[in-house]
């Protein structure tokens, strides 16, 4: 075969096996395979989530020739000798007990301990790398004693670990909406690399959410685009709400306001800005935490939100309405793990690019407890 050839360059491109736990609908499975490299050619090992809708979004869109590697299955009751050996480890453990948006229970709650499981992963496998994410509350969950303890954890799973961890702003990497998570990069010692956070791509030209939702305009025939049916009270509340403005800051009339007691989300009934990015998409919730457009009084359909997610129009999720909401507000955005991945295999092959540094820094790799501090 000819060495210009496409069959030639993939033939001698090095086959990274990967391995997913909580894998959701496939954020970071189709930011793999967008990851630009001439040298890597990533191939998905396995897969593994308690959902079934999320496993079929998940098998139909990043494992289609291969459905049987997405695995339905509660890792608490989950034979791990049954998977095969991989090169490298992306889970992103449930948020439910760090997330602002709950009670916060941390690690004591039902959700909280199950980062473990992925840590018995690396320590069967030993791969090359690993990266874990989940939602910035985890750095204060259990008085930030949670934060780090799961560090400590992975720093020592396996043969050992050289950690990056940083808050990405999504917002600043041309995601068009306001979504910050934690990110933690794991890199084999005996590699003797740590990955460089790349350096912000949007700082002042962040994507619009007019812009992600209109260019270009989304087919009325694109998968899980139904809109949702709004009531005429929720029609007439949306008259009074301008964009930008929630249920609590707007001049609504008095028999539209919300007779709610205790604490005041900002986010209910809130309408987006359309010149701004969209605040964060969540995956569950009650009326009013639906995002609302800016200029129609109604709320997003579940393919908006997937766009602003920056999942492309062909990625059909699968499931009930509430279900496919569900998978979009937990997953990663494909355009951030893409940039993660792909700065990720830079680092691994000592190639310079734009970078900052991390929000936290480890006091040394060599000590037995990570003391976490800020970056100065």
């Amino acid at each position: 075969m000819l060495p210009g050839s496409l069959s030639w360059a993939v033939k001698n491109m090095k086959e990274i096996k990967i391995g997913e736990m909580f894998c959701g609908p496939g954020g970071f499975g189709l930011g793999v395979k967008w990851a630009n490299t001439s040298e890597y050619l990533f191939e998905h090992q396995w897969a593994i989530d308690y959902d079934e809708d999320t496993c079929q979004t998940f098998r139909n869109n990043i494992c289609p020739e291969e459905p049987e590697k997405v695995i339905r299955a509660d890792v608490r009751n989950f034979d791990l000798t049954t998977l095969t050996p991989i090169d490298g480890f992306i889970f992103g453990f449930p948020c439910n007990d760090f997330s602002i948006v709950g009670e916060q229970k941390g690690l004591e709650g039902e959700f909280g301990p199950l980062y473990l499981y992925g840590v018995k992963v690396i320590d069967k496998f030993k791969p090359g790398w690993f990266i874990a994410e989940n939602v910035g509350g985890l750095q204060k969950a259990n008085g930030g004693k949670a934060f780090q303890r799961i560090l400590e954890s992975l720093q020592r799973a396996g043969d050992g670990y050289n950690l990056t961890s940083h808050l990405y702003c999504f917002e600043d990497y041309g995601v068009p909406q306001t979504r910050h998570r934690i990110i933690i990069v794991g890199i084999r010692k005996d590699l003797n690399v740590k990955i460089k956070v790349p350096a912000p791509t949007h700082i002042g030209r962040q994507v619009s959410a007019r812009c992600a939702l209109e260019i270009p305009p989304i087919s009325p025939s694109a998968a899980n685009q139904e809109l949702t049916r709004q009531s005429s009270s929720v029609v007439e509340r949306l008259k009074y709400i301008k964009p930008g403005e929630n249920a609590w800051n707007a001049n609504i009339p008095e028999h539209l306001k919300l007779n709610v007691k205790g604490a005041k989300l900002s986010q209910i009934y809130k309408r987006l800005d359309p010149d701004k990015p969209a605040y964060t998409i969540t995956g569950s919730g009650g009326g009013g935490t639906h995002v609302y457009h800016w200029e129609e009084n109604r709320a997003l359909t579940n393919r908006e939100r997937a766009r602003l997610q920056t999942f492309p129009d062909d990625f059909a999720f699968y499931g009930s309405k509430e279900s496919v909401r569900k998978q979009i507000g937990m997953a990663v955005p494909p355009l951030g793990a893409k940039i993660i991945i792909e700065s990720l295999i830079k680092s691994l092959g000592h190639i310079d690019y734009p970078c900052m540094k991390p929000k936290w820094k480890e006091q040394s790799d060599d000590t037995d407890n990570i003391q976490l501090q800020l970056a100065v």
